[in-house]
């Protein structure tokens, strides 16, 4: 365990309610892939269930862009409720009764872990852009640094959809022997040129907003509300397939029987989308949505295994789930599908698995039995080949 790890605090202050927070890179930094040291830096986590004695039943979920560490129960911040309640709890596939659940907000994150929003001890200020680019590799070693301040060695799985499942692939890259299963949902090897293009109309969208003032709009006692809800609407119209948006809105108007010949929410999809984009800027910070997206952009297990994906995968000891949706258009089949074939190439142990569904990136937050089934087989028979079983 890394002994610069010591100090551990709960915040309850007005600015982020973040829960759990602990300081690391104190002694020794994180060396960023950028080449930035940054230390020390503060992570916001959340545990659910209860750790055995052998520390042997420990369930890391990683988050996805927009999420954060209250992964169930009422998120303080919000006052909602977290963001997978059908997948962890009592009795549901991450079963709480039986496993130990960890979830960190993500480095470059605004919910307590260190971001652009976070005071620079340098200054004093606010990071804001000063703070270096960070990678899904930065987020993965920041986690692992984590574990070790927990005194957990190894996971049992590691499972996490979109960004999250991102992180999932990334830990049994760079910690196989850490790592017993992994769960990455709806997730790819890589972004599409799409994805990256999707991602860059958000973050444009921030920084034209005038109140962006560079990225140092908390100094001005500004937030770039309009674009930052701008790259909300339009990322979450690609969470969603057409079947599921045109079953919840189709053309139906708001509030209203006839058009209204201007410019305001006319139809039920406007509005919704308009209310996103609201509620989004109250939770969020600008900054950190450029940062994470660029995160996201900059993943590719293919380029960093110079073209050929199944050498990031040789001598796996990790017993892999691959989950996607056919109405995933975000994060298709076709790319879950070049995961597996890479695993198989390299002699993994891999399960596939596509689901019927027409909702969208978004299902795997979603009702979806046939996924809740899945992933409760494959943990049953993942244990039976753990040493330390949870069974």
């Amino acid at each position: 365990m890394n002994s610069t790890q010591r100090h551990e605090e709960v915040v309850t202050g007005p600015e982020e309610r973040a829960g759990r927070t602990v300081v690391l890179g104190t002694e020794t930094p994180l060396t960023l892939d950028s080449g930035t040291e940054l230390g020390p830096f503060t992570i916001a986590y959340e545990t659910y269930g209860q750790l055995n004695d052998e520390k042997s039943n420990v369930i890391l979920v990683c988050h996805a862009l927009t999420g954060d560490q209250f992964v169930t129960g009422i998120n303080p911040v919000t006052g909602r409720d977290g963001w997978w309640p059908l997948m962890v709890g009592p009795g549901l596939p991450f079963d709480t009764d039986r496993y130990f659940v960890v979830c960190a907000n993500v480095l470059g994150g605004c919910m307590g872990t260190t971001g652009p929003r976070s005071d620079d001890p340098k200054t004093g200020r606010p990071y804001g852009l000063s703070f270096p680019v960070i990678t899904i590799k930065d987020m993965v070693r920041a986690q692992a640094m984590l574990l070790d301040h927990l005194g957990i060695d190894k996971i049992f799985c590691v499972s996490g959809g979109s960004m999250g499942g991102m992180q999932a692939l990334q830990w049994t890259v760079t910690y196989p022997e850490r790592v017993h299963a992994a769960i990455p949902i709806g997730s790819a090897a890589h972004h599409t040129a799409q994805n990256i293009a999707l991602h860059e109309v958000g973050r444009l969208a921030i920084m034209g907003d005038t109140d962006w003032h560079g990225g140092d709009y908390l100094s001005h006692n500004a937030i770039p509300r309009a674009g930052l809800s701008v790259a909300r609407m339009a990322a979450h119209i690609s969470y969603l397939s057409e079947a599921a948006m045109h079953r919840k809105f189709g053309r139906q108007l708001q509030d209203r029987e006839t058009l209204s010949y201007g410019f305001g929410a006319d139809f039920q999809v406007e509005s919704y989308l308009r209310h996103q984009g609201e509620v989004f800027v109250e939770r969020f910070d600008a900054n950190s949505y450029l940062y994470l997206t660029r995160a996201m952009d900059y993943f590719d297990l293919i380029a960093e295994y110079r073209g050929v994906l199944a050498d990031a995968f040789q001598g796996s000891p990790t017993r892999f789930c691959i989950i996607s949706f056919t109405g995933d258009w975000l994060f298709p089949t076709s790319e879950n599908r070049t995961i597996v074939h890479a695993l198989n190439a390299a002699a993994a142990n891999v399960s596939f698995v596509e689901i019927e569904s027409d909702k969208g990136h978004d299902a795997f937050l979603l009702d979806e039995p046939e996924m809740f089934e899945t992933i409760r087989g494959f943990l049953r028979g993942a244990a039976e080949h753990w040493s330390g079983t949870t069974q």
